[in-house]
């Protein structure tokens, strides 16, 4: 099957998986819910952030939220240590991630809200990153080939090293990911996303 074709049916595929995931998942997703509340009642549950999807276009992203309700006012005390380089923040040991928070992020499970992204068709399951908008500002034009096609939950990149990989190892496997995309690829990715999942590695 040639890659543009089994892009437009990966499209409807995902989000018929991601329906059936939500109903599959909801006891998961109240308890997660339910966690997040009791921690900070007057708190939002979820958190959401703008992204750069496929050819540029901006989307909010959704996630359990796992930072403090400050976390975003405070970024920019922390860029400074930031622990990757190229045009990506990771630290390992974010004072501004909650103890909860940090288990949903080892486990993976923060992200589980992206399935309503790819109801919307923002986002597919298998995919690259979606990047910040101040990401982008500094990519080069070898980086934004990464933007060509839709941003997926899960990837190359998330089963291959995470952030013990470096911005340009990722760009690297989006890339390859783009020019190899197949259904075959789509399920070894979902299946190795399961087990890191099971067995976290490389995920704070």
């Amino acid at each position: 099957m040639k890659p543009n074709t089994y892009l437009k049916i990966k499209k409807k595929s995902d989000c018929v998986m991601s329906l059936l995931a939500f109903v599959l998942l909801s006891p998961i997703l109240i308890i997660i819910m339910f966690v997040i509340k009791l921690s900070n009642v007057r708190a939002p549950v979820f958190f959401k952030q703008k992204r750069v999807g496929e050819d540029g276009h901006l989307f909010y992203m959704y996630k359990f939220r796992t930072m403090h309700v400050n976390a975003e006012a405070q970024l920019d005390h922390y860029l400074k240590q930031n622990e990757i380089e190229g045009a990506m923040f990771k630290l390992k040991n974010d004072p501004r991630v909650t103890k909860f928070g940090r288990v949903l992020r080892k486990t993976s499970l923060d992200e589980l809200p992206q399935l309503w992204n790819v109801i919307k068709g923002d986002m597919a399951l298998v995919g690259p990153r979606p990047p910040l908008p101040r990401e982008v500002a500094e990519y080069t034009s070898h980086d934004k080939k990464r933007l060509s096609i839709i941003p997926g939950c899960t990837g190359l990149w998330q089963v291959s090293g995470r952030n013990e990989l470096s911005f340009q190892e990722m760009v690297e496997l989006d890339l390859q990911y783009i020019q190899q995309v197949s259904f075959k690829l789509d399920a070894k990715i979902i299946g190795k996303t399961v087990l890191v999942i099971l067995i976290p590695k490389g995920a704070y």
